[in-house]
C-alpha cells in the first residue's frame, strides 16, 4: 500500500465512520438498530460509537484497498470521501 492509498483510505474511513455514527442521513439506520436490538444493546452502541465503528470500517477499507489497490475506481471513491470529510471539518472550523 502506497502512502497515497493509505491517506485516502484514512480519509474514507473517517468519513464513513462519521456518516454511520453522527450524520442525519444515517439516523434512520441507527434508529432501526436501536429498535431491533434495544437502546442499551451492543449493536446500538456500535453504530453510535465512533471508536467502535471505525475499527470495522478501517478493517473493511484495508481489505478493499489490498484487493483493489491502485484501481481508478478505488482512488476516485476514496478521494471523494476524503475530500468530503475535509470539507466538513473546514466548514465547522470556518463557520
Amino acid at each position: 500500500m502506497s502512502l497515497l492509498e493509505f491517506l485516502l483510505s484514512l480519509g474514507a474511513t473517517c468519513r464513513l465512520t462519521r456518516f454511520i455514527t453522527k450524520d442525519t442521513l444515517a439516523a434512520g439506520f441507527r434508529s432501526w438498530v436501536a429498535d431491533r436490538f434495544g437502546d442499551d444493546s451492543k449493536p446500538s452502541y456500535l453504530v453510535s460509537c465512533s471508536w467502535c465503528t471505525s475499527v470495522w470500517v478501517a478493517s473493511a477499507m484495508a481489505v478493499l484497498t489490498h484487493w483493489t489497490g491502485g484501481t481508478t475506481g478505488l482512488q476516485i471513491a476514496t478521494t471523494a470521501l476524503s475530500l468530503s470529510y475535509l470539507a466538513g471539518l473546514a466548514s465547522q472550523w470556518l463557520d
